[in-house]
């Protein structure tokens, strides 16, 4: 299997992880008038056959640690347990988090779901594995969400029509943060500690990844089909719907998914060398990402408010400096 040997690899690994997570948002757009628990379930598609591929890829190929196919025969069944809780658990808080966004709005979601997520599960996976400067590590989350916060309020001065914010939505925001700080650590706690020396009943990246994906895969039967009985906003849905959408929004949300399972399949590879703590924290910077498509390819800023320019600046600048520091402190 490929094993990264690096630092420097590392990081890259994990700045593409960021461009993945802050990117297959866009195939929602591309997908347009697609009702997203239809689309979700392309999503979660997609994510499958990703993993597969990775693991019949990367995952079987070289001289190092054990393949993908040998890993899952040794894999004992607590490990494989933990890595799928982990796909349970990020299912419901993905879930929960749109719930957040579409009753509170993005400028309530984003800083409490995304802030609290980042700040919680740096600390959970520093405590579980300590690699890296502490103090530059937690000065970096904090300039990161800190940025976080002035996206927020970005958004808020973009629709600052909307004038309460209903305790439903902070409510929401705080459980999908909570939960989204754990499932990167429930994966973690199933892979050898070294990926090139086999470790009986431990997963490699790869399989753990896979196992992750089953967990998503298999929860999504009861959170989706839920969700298009109950949705949150909008008349319910049925799976006739989805078998009648035609090719173009089946593919974006395949399209979705791989992109999201290429970026946190890297955290999880790069962590091997970064530590899980750097690698989690370093993925958070994907809402730079987003905002940059939001500023520049979606222009959803065009007509803002005076004021807010300077916020998106301001932003801009903290996630540079708190991205700069997580890096440094792992050297």
């Amino acid at each position: 299997m490929y094993i990264v040997e690096s630092y420097t690899t590392a990081v890259v690994l994990t700045f593409i992880t960021m461009l993945c997570w802050g990117s297959w948002a866009n195939t929602q757009k591309i997908a347009r008038g697609y009702r997203f628990e239809l689309f979700y379930w392309d999503y979660v598609l997609g994510i499958l056959i990703f993993s597969l591929i990775l693991g019949f890829t990367l995952g079987s190929n070289g001289s190092a640690g054990m393949s993908f196919t040998h890993s899952i025969s040794q894999a004992s069944a607590r490990n494989i347990g933990n890595a799928m809780l982990g796909g349970v658990v990020f299912n419901l808080s993905n879930i929960l988090l749109v719930a957040a966004i579409a009753v509170a709005g993005m400028s309530i979601a984003f800083p409490v779901g995304v802030g609290l997520c980042m700040v919680l599960g740096v600390i959970i996976n520093y405590i579980a594995t300590p690699r890296g400067d502490a103090v530059t590590l937690f000065v970096g989350v904090a300039l990161v969400t800190l940025a976080i916060v002035l996206d927020a309020l970005a958004y808020r001065k973009l629709t600052s029509s909307q004038q309460t914010t209903p305790a439903k939505g902070i409510i929401l925001s705080v459980m999908a943060g909570f939960l989204m700080a754990w499932f990167f650590r429930f994966v973690a706690s199933s892979i050898a500690t070294d990926p090139v020396i086999p470790e009986a009943g431990k997963l490699t990246p790869y399989t753990a990844f896979f196992f992750f994906v089953m967990g998503i895969v298999l929860s999504n039967l009861l959170f989706n089909t839920f969700l298009m009985k109950k949705p949150i906003t909008g008349e319910p849905v049925t799976f006739k719907q989805y078998f009648s959408e035609g090719p173009k929004g089946h593919l974006a949300g395949i399209l979705g998914g791989m992109i999201w399972a290429l970026g946190t399949a890297l955290s999880l590879i790069a962590a091997g060398k970064a530590g899980y703590a750097i690698s989690f924290g370093l993925g958070q910077g994907a809402t730079l990402i987003g905002a940059l498509w939001g500023v520049f390819i979606w222009k959803e800023f065009k007509a803002a408010p005076k004021g807010t320019n300077l916020l998106l600046a301001l932003m801009f600048l903290l996630f540079v400096a708190g991205l700069g520091l997580i890096i440094i402190a792992g050297i």
